[in-house]
């Protein structure tokens, strides 16, 4: 009992902390120039074009220990799905990475196989929120790579390892708004752009929160596959655009949400265990938006689990990589996910039911934390 009331106070703590976190500087207005929204998306594409002869290689970071789940699964499988670079997983070891919120997966390949396969290194890293910013030798492969003439994307939170990868100094960057206050207090010469999805400054690359992924994995799939290729691509993950628009004012703690943040912490005896059902072939981008949006609720966890699985218990997602499955349990909620809606279409679905379920208050927060503006009418209407 008191330790359940000692952890409350210090969730209570934490949430005036984070509500203060939330309160920097007010942001200006964001522009309503669809002209300017476009050039900016251009000069994006344009500085990620191939520089290199041949084939581009792209090198999604992970540290084994904790990757954030949708910036590591989404880029990789939307990039193998367009078949425009050779795509890797790289981390410290090879094999294992586990993900947060939930899963885990196999497959990715060591730093030193790696840069013995690609001794001039490859053409874009990619890096993922990682639940250890400042792990040693991931920033020391980063910026080798940097050196050796990569493109860095720092993906939401990834902007964090990315700084202390020494890649963020002296530079324009956006980033999670839960980390804006961190960022320019750790890099007093860089310059925080607001309003934007993404951002480019001298190869390096940076994104807004969790479902920035979408529209910047589709503008580099424009740089190295063309405006026909991205489209075709849009079409499938169920997006009309990719463009850097974005407002970031709605995105931030106040006291409101920090009380409902309180509340729901409150309730620690109404966690549930929480199953999504998959099978070899299962879509990637699907999957991880939807666990990802389920697990934030901070009242599910969630496992993957098929009665399909190998002995070894895993599947072959579509990507090709393999996911950890756990034994099926009679008593865990199934949270299903919908075949005939497109990825951020399941996601819209999954806010819908997340707000049925907890309510809208525990919706928004998902939303805040995957900093989404929100799922389409239609969607939670059908």
């Amino acid at each position: 009992m008191w330790r359940a009331v000692w952890a409350l106070i210090g969730v209570s703590i934490a949430v005036f902390a984070l509500a203060g976190c939330g309160s920097a500087a007010p942001l200006p207005p964001a522009s309503s120039d669809a002209a300017t929204r476009e050039r900016e998306k251009q000069a994006f594409v344009e500085a990620l074009k191939p520089r290199r002869a041949g084939r581009p290689v792209v090198a999604v970071l992970a540290l084994n220990e904790g990757t954030e789940m949708t910036d590591l699964l989404l880029p990789h499988a939307v990039l193998q799905r367009a078949d425009v670079a050779d795509v890797r997983i790289v981390a410290p070891r090879s094999g294992q990475v586990t993900l947060y919120p939930a899963l885990q997966i196999e497959g990715a390949q060591d730093f030193a196989s790696f840069d013995r396969a690609h001794p001039s290194g490859p053409d874009y890293v990619i890096v993922p929120a990682m639940i250890v910013e400042d792990d040693p030798a991931v920033a020391a492969w980063l910026k080798q790579q940097a050196a050796r003439g990569a493109r860095v994307i720092g993906v939401c939170s990834g902007a964090l390892v990315v700084g202390h990868a020494g890649l963020l100094d002296g530079r324009r960057f956006t980033g999670h708004w839960y980390d804006r206050k961190t960022l320019l207090k750790r890099h007093p010469g860089a310059n925080h752009v607001p309003h934007q999805r993404y951002v480019m400054d001298r190869d390096v690359a940076t994104t807004t929160g969790i479902t920035a992924s979408v529209p910047t994995m589709l503008a580099l799939v424009e740089a190295i596959g063309g405006p026909e290729k991205a489209k075709s691509m849009a079409n499938e993950l169920g997006v009309a655009s990719w463009s850097p628009e974005h407002d970031s004012a709605p995105f931030g703690l106040n006291m409101k949400r920090g009380s409902s943040y309180l509340l729901n912490k409150a309730a620690f005896w109404r966690g549930e265990q929480g199953q999504i059902d998959v099978q070899t072939g299962i879509d990637d981008i699907a999957l991880a938006l939807a666990a990802d949006a389920w697990t934030r609720t901070g009242h599910m966890k969630v496992d993957a689990a098929s009665a399909s699985a190998s002995a070894s218990g895993s599947v072959t997602l579509r990507s090709g990589l393999v996911l950890i499955t756990q034994p099926a349990r009679e008593k865990s909620t199934r949270l299903l996910l919908t075949s005939s809606l497109k990825p951020v279409q399941q996601l819209d679905r999954t806010l819908c039911e997340i707000a049925a379920r907890h309510g809208e208050a525990r919706r928004d927060w998902v939303m805040q934390e995957m900093e989404y503006p929100g799922p389409a009418a239609a969607i939670c209407a059908s």
